[in-house]
C-alpha cells in the first residue's frame, strides 16, 4: 500500500524522570510540527508533564482521551473518534509525534492508535524505559537471575489466574493495582510471597512512594502502582 501524508511517531517517554527519555525520542519531539498526548477527562497528561521542558514552544499540541475499562466493543468506536484529530494533521501531510508514558507496545496506550493508523500512515514507534524496569531498580532489588522467569500479571485479572500465574513463576510484577490492591495483597499473604513482594508507586516521578505491603492504603493506591515479587534465587 502506498501511504502519503505526515508521519507518525508513537514514542515512549518513559515511567516519569525526565531524564530517563531516550536520545532518539527526544530529537524526534523537538523536531515534530504536531505533538498529541492523552489523559483522562479533567486531569493534565501525565506523558506532557514528563517531556514538557523539552517542548519547544512553537509546536502543536492534541489532547485527547481513551477511557480505561471499556468493554472492547463500547470502546472501539470511542477510540476510533478519539484518533481522527490526530488523522487529519497527518492527513495535511504534518509529522505527528504521539506521546506515551513508559513504552508504546507495553500495555501502552499508542497501541489503540498504531492498529487504527499505521496502516494508512507512515509509522515509527521509539521504545521507551517501562516502570517493569524502572521499579526494581527504584526498590533496589535485583529481580531475576540467570533463568529464571519472571511473570508480568495485571492485577484485575480474577483471583485464580493471579494465584495459578504466582505460583507457575519464579519472579512477577503486578501492574494496574489501583481498587484491586487488597486482592492482589490478600492472594500474596496465602501464597506465602508477602515477605519478598516490595510495593512502589509512581516510580522515578517526584512524587513516588516505596512502602511496606501491610502499610499501604488500598483506598489511596494509584494505577501508576506495581508490586514486584522479586526472585528467591541470589546467585
Amino acid at each position: 500500500m502506498n501511504k502519503s501524508g505526515g508521519r507518525l511517531y508513537g514514542i515512549g517517554v518513559g515511567p516519569g524522570d525526565p531524564e530517563l527519555l531516550t536520545l532518539k525520542a527526544l530529537r524526534l519531539l523537538r523536531a515534530a510540527p504536531v505533538v498529541a498526548y492523552q489523559s483522562a477527562v479533567d486531569r493534565q497528561s501525565i506523558a506532557r508533564g514528563i517531556v514538557a521542558e523539552y517542548l519547544t514552544g512553537n509546536q502543536i499540541e492534541v489532547l485527547y482521551h481513551l477511557p480505561r475499562a471499556l468493554e472492547p466493543e463500547k470502546a472501539k468506536s470511542i477510540y476510533d473518534q478519539a484518533v481522527e484529530p490526530i488523522a487529519a494533521h497527518l492527513a495535511a501531510g504534518r509529522d505527528v509525534v504521539v506521546l506515551c508514558e513508559g513504552d508504546p507496545f507495553f500495555y501502552g496506550s499508542f497501541m489503540y492508535l498504531f492498529t487504527r493508523l499505521s496502516d494508512q500512515y507512515e509509522t515509527e514507534v521509539v521504545p521507551g524505559i517501562s516502570s517493569l524496569m524502572a521499579s526494581p531498580v527504584a526498590l533496589g532489588v535485583p529481580f531475576t537471575y540467570y533463568t529464571d522467569i519472571l511473570t508480568v500479571l495485571p492485577a484485575p485479572l480474577p483471583a485464580d489466574v493471579l494465584i495459578t500465574q504466582l505460583l507457575a513463576t519464579d519472579a512477577a510484577a503486578i501492574m494496574k493495582l489501583g481498587r484491586h490492591f487488597t486482592k492482589v495483597r490478600d492472594i500474596l499473604h496465602q501464597l506465602g510471597l508477602a515477605s519478598r513482594a516490595r510495593y512502589i508507586e509512581r516510580a522515578t516521578m517526584a512524587q513516588q512512594r516505596i512502602l511496606p505491603l501491610d502499610e499501604v492504603n488500598p483506598d489511596e493506591v494509584p494505577y501508576f502502582s506495581m508490586i514486584v515479587v522479586p526472585t528467591k534465587n541470589k546467585l
